[in-house]
């Protein structure tokens, strides 16, 4: 197990959290030799009888099996990773009878487009709101965070590659996005105009402040949060779309639409979640009636 601990370790999972994922290793590769496999070549439905195994052991709820599938399917990404499994075999299961949160109030990707193409720029104070629809652009079609935001410093933009590199954290995982033909020219004219030009109109201590950090995104006040002008943005966007909320349903919505459209390892790359539980959150479909394999062997129907 000291291979998988550094791979966990390599994944930036906590110190706290490592020793659940051996143990539930572990005690599933014991089980497997008891069965005569193992986890190099159980398949699906040898799995399932491990599940059984664990609700015959006693009282066990919904939800700890369900977290033991979890820590087991990052047990079986390591295998992939080092070649010693083709597949991961569970990638696809979910437990019946776990309580699931839904995302509501999402908005559609025809409203979010609308959100960004209606912040109008070309009225006072032009440069800030430049500098703001640029921000909604990242929200709406990188779906990054607004703390992601407050990060981003000007090397982050590649505008040679087209991308943007979002730094990872201990709660989130670093990516590359893609941006769109229109984003580049707007960021093109931001680093080299706008960003200037905003900078010079700050005090000596601000222009000084920003200048070390390097921020690509700064505000024009006391404080280097993006606070102020998120707020004024939000006021905004309410009024272009009054079922707008705040910044998060942008999120919402950007990973929910991701998921129609992509496989959940490919979002949940593109959303920075360190767990793949984090993007099965997002999902609106009942997966179970999807797979029909699940229907037909799942000890939990």
């Amino acid at each position: 197990m000291n291979k998988y601990k550094t791979y966990l370790e390599s994944k930036a999972y906590s110190n706290k959290s490592i020793p659940t994922y051996l143990r539930s290793a572990g005690r599933f590769d014991a089980w497997c030799n008891n069965f005569g496999t193992s986890s190099n070549t159980i398949d699906y439905k040898t799995f399932l009888k491990y599940i059984e195994h664990i609700k015959s052991a006693g009282t066990i709820k919904p939800a700890t099996v369900k977290n033991y599938v979890t820590n087991l399917k990052t047990y079986f990404d390591y295998l992939v990773n080092k070649n010693q499994r083709i597949d991961n075999p569970i990638i696809n299961l979910h437990i019946k009878g776990v309580k699931k949160s839904i995302v509501r109030n999402l908005l559609e990707p025809e409203e979010l487009e609308d959100l960004y193409y209606s912040y109008d720029v070309d009225i006072v104070n032009m440069l800030s709101r430049k500098r703001n629809k640029i921000m909604l652009g990242l929200l709406v079609y990188q779906g990054i965070t607004t703390s992601e935001l407050q990060r981003l410093k000007v090397e982050d933009v590649q505008l040679y590659k087209g991308k943007i590199n979002i730094l990872g954290t201990k709660k989130t995982g670093s990516r590359e996005l893609e941006l769109k033909p229109w984003q580049l020219m707007e960021l093109m004219q931001y680093i080299n105009e706008i960003r200037p030009e905003l900078l010079n109109q700050s005090t000596c201590i601000e222009r000084s402040r920003n200048e070390e950090t390097d921020l690509l995104f700064f505000n024009k006040g006391k404080s280097t949060s993006l606070s102020n002008p998120l707020y004024a943005l939000t006021k905004e966007l309410k009024k272009i779309n009054n079922t707008f909320i705040n910044m998060q349903q942008i999120r919402n919505s950007v990973i929910v639409d991701w998921l129609s459209k992509n496989n959940l390892r490919k979002v949940q790359y593109m959303a920075g979640h360190k767990y793949i539980s984090s993007t099965e959150k997002y999902q609106q479909d009942d997966l179970e009636s999807l797979h029909e394999t699940v229907n037909m062997f799942h000890p939990f129907s």
